[in-house]
């Protein structure tokens, strides 16, 4: 895929009530790699995410998408965007079938690019099977690759996934990941935030959040070196001072 986009966050702030959610905080997510924001409930990682989607509005600091070294509107990329909340709406009576027609339809896809599209999804998230059985029925680990099959369907070049393992069991937290594996694949963007620890060592660059600032970003196991620590619990619970 040619011209990919990369987002640059820039000293963005953002209270919410009283917290500071987000102090002063700056990244830049390369196109082509598996991003993991990490951090513990009230780091500031779904703030992060709904800043950068427009849920939102900064108090302070930009979020710039970025192509060939140039700033792209917003509005004209948002549907290059996939982006699955932690609380997903999908509907209880409808099958996965269903589901995949309906959103389609939403997205006004092309009969032939949705079967197309169909096809692949369910190959590739093995829900093939499943098609006729409704969402109220799916395991936690099927009713997850069903938000994702979704928000998939419009073949996005960003995908922007707040906690998606969260309450997944261990076998379907694997499954899920082999599965971003395999989009990764396609040289996309792939940001992931997670609270556990050990999801961090699966992601290409990880960014290290607590109490709405970056403590440390990089190559995991580069991290993990540097801060002679052997997991990332170690490296986030037992720090001293300062990791950058």
């Amino acid at each position: 895929m040619a011209d990919l986009i990369s987002i640059k966050v820039d000293k963005l702030k953002k209270k919410l009530g009283i917290n500071q959610a987000l102090d002063g905080v700056s990244l830049y997510f390369e196109a082509g790699k598996m991003h993991g924001v990490i951090g513990p409930e009230g780091a500031g990682k779904t703030t992060l995410m709904r800043l950068m989607i427009q849920l939102l509005k900064p108090d302070e600091g930009t979020v710039e998408f970025l192509q060939n070294g140039k700033a792209l509107v917003f509005k004209e990329i948002r549907t290059n965007i996939a982006y699955m909340p932690q609380q997903q709406s999908l509907y209880p009576e409808l099958s996965v079938d269903e589901h995949l027609r309906f959103f389609s339809k939403l997205y006004q896809i092309d009969e032939d690019e949705y079967k197309k599209r169909r096809k692949e999804l369910l190959e590739i998230t093995r829900l093939g099977p499943f098609v006729d059985r409704t969402a109220e029925k799916l395991s936690g680990g099927m009713y997850k690759k069903l938000g994702l099959m979704c928000a998939l369907l419009r073949a996005p070049e960003i995908i922007l996934l707040d906690e998606p393992t969260n309450g997944v069991d261990p076998i379907s937290r694997r499954e899920f990941w082999d599965l971003l594996y395999q989009l990764l694949e396609k040289k996309i963007l792939i940001i992931v935030t997670t609270a556990y620890m050990d999801e961090a060592e699966r992601c290409s660059v990880v960014h290290l959040l607590e109490s709405g600032k970056v403590i440390a970003e990089g190559e995991p196991r580069e991290l993990l070196l540097k801060q002679n620590a052997n997991n990332f619990d170690e490296l986030f619970f037992k720090k001293e001072g300062p990791l950058l």
